[in-house]
């Protein structure tokens, strides 16, 4: 049962096919230089969205705020938006706190689920989601700490009690409070029966992690410098992902190979972008030039990604 309340370098981009230097106005040199998977078939393994136009970007042509900005542009934000209560299974007495921003759009819109950092649901996720919505899409940011906090808080946790409660959401929780919140969204009025999934830092890797899962509904996924699985589960993925991540970021970087080799050997979907002096969490921290560049090439993607595949 489903219970709503009110309340300027140049970037590198890699993809499985090869390395190509990105302008930070977008724009690319006539040159780009082959890696060692150039002889990947975009067109079947690793296909790019094509390139955004000024009609196909619609209603929302901005980029998420970064943190220290967003309590304003969430305050100036003109999109409904609402708490929910999701039940964590039919009949059952837990729930899940979730933050649903709804677009303007005359039309039924597809669903993205926003997986959200280590910290829980915090003030920047929502204004992410709100993001999304200007975007087009109905926006769904659960709280996946909420049901050990006892409720939704919508500012961010200590870095202590945050790793605490994080290491208690196990993948599989995590699954199956992301397939129930997703499933709550696709049974809106107002939503089309599809669903993605965007996630970061901790979030990226749960997002890919949901990509492994796939649940009903589910058609794309993107992964916001987050981890790749083990090989072996990549394996199972039958959905198109996108990564995009940051390049001083080894921690994270270095698992990228694994999927796109894994993606590749079982003919999937797999499209990775790496931008230049990017760091680890450059869509939140856009105060750092290199941060900022990153996040206006990385959010056209994002968006263009689930057009390309909820609609």
């Amino acid at each position: 049962m489903f219970t709503r309340f009110l309340l300027a370098s140049a970037t590198l981009i890699v993809t499985a096919c090869g390395v190509q230097r990105i302008n930070p106005d977008g724009s690319a040199p006539a040159a780009a230089v082959a890696e060692d998977h150039s002889g990947h078939d975009m067109a079947q393994g690793s296909g790019a969205p094509g390139p955004m136009t000024p009609a196909s970007q619609g209603q929302g042509a901005g980029v998420p705020a970064g943190a220290a900005d967003v309590a304003e542009r969430l305050a100036r934000s003109p999109r409904h938006a609402e708490w929910a209560k999701v039940a964590t299974s039919p009949g059952s007495a837990d729930s899940i706190a979730a933050w649903v921003v709804f677009p303007e759009r005359r039309d039924n819109a597809p669903v993205v689920v926003v997986i959200h950092e280590i910290f829980g649901l915090s003030g920047w996720v929502r204004g992410v989601a709100d993001q999304l919505a200007a975007d087009g899409f109905i926006a769904i940011a659960p709280d996946l700490l909420s049901m050990e906090r006892g409720g939704a808080t919508p500012d961010s946790m200590a870095w202590a009690d945050a790793r605490n409660m994080i290491g208690r959401v196990t993948p599989e929780k995590m699954n199956a409070m992301v397939a129930a919140v997703a499933q709550y969204g696709m049974s809106l009025p107002a939503a089309a029966k599809s669903y993605g999934v965007v996630g970061y830092c901790w979030g990226g890797t749960a997002s890919f992690n949901h990509a492994v899962f796939g649940a009903p509904g589910l058609k794309a996924a993107v992964v916001y410098y987050g981890s790749s699985p083990a090989a072996e589960e990549i394996a199972k993925v039958r959905i198109p992902v996108l990564g995009l991540y940051g390049e001083n970021d080894q921690r994270v970087n270095a698992t990228i190979a694994r999927a796109d080799s894994t993606m590749h050997a079982i003919g999937g979907h797999f499209v990775q972008r790496t931008y230049a002096g990017a760091g680890h969490g450059f869509l939140r921290a856009q105060d750092q030039p290199a941060n900022a560049d990153a996040s206006r090439l990385a959010w056209p993607e994002t968006v263009a990604w689930f057009r390309r595949y909820l609609n």
